[in-house]
């Protein structure tokens, strides 16, 4: 069903229905991030944490370095992910901009000293899904040129990340 009518001079696209409007508005309703799946992964990354502050292992870590900050620490050169932002907060830390949680002390990729940093959580999302990740899906890959690089990146290179672990007492 078309909203214009045949004598229309409003100089527009005559053949744009009503149809097509509202499925470009749904699809960019579609692009925004849902509070309550925002919330549910938060509650499954705390929920994994549980109450011995249980932190992911050494190699799924040194993963998710790897997707976040890129290999520049061992020589190479695949660069940060664009979703990477410096906090405004604290010199030299880093969080992600795309996942919603802001620049907090809490959601910070590297922690200070012993703190625990959002990439220590044994479950964690990623909103491009990238390697190392709990939702990590590499049906993309092909579309997406970094997360394929990352797929089949070296793991004597990836083990070489250095990455802080600090035991909670």
């Amino acid at each position: 069903m078309s909203i214009h009518r045949k004598g229309c001079n409003c100089n527009c696209n005559k053949k744009e229905s009503y149809g097509s409007k509202f499925s470009t508005k749904m699809r960019s309703v579609n692009r925004m991030k849902n509070p309550l799946t925002m919330i549910q992964s938060y509650a499954r990354s705390l929920a994994s944490r549980g109450l011995t502050n249980k932190k992911a292992d050494i190699p799924t870590k040194q993963l998710r370095v790897l997707s976040c900050f890129g290999d520049s620490s061992i020589g190479g050169s695949l660069g940060p992910c664009e979703h990477l932002g410096k906090s405004e907060k604290e010199p030299g830390k880093f969080y992600c901009t795309e996942c919603g949680c802001g620049d907090k002390k809490t959601t910070w990729l590297e922690p200070k000293s012993e703190e625990y940093s959002k990439l220590d959580y044994p479950r964690l999302s990623c909103p491009a899904k990238m390697p190392g990740f709990s939702n990590y899906d590499g049906s993309d890959s092909k579309e997406n040129v970094r997360k394929n690089i990352i797929e089949h990146y070296d793991p004597m290179k990836i083990s070489k990340i250095s990455v802080q672990i600090v035991d909670q007492i």
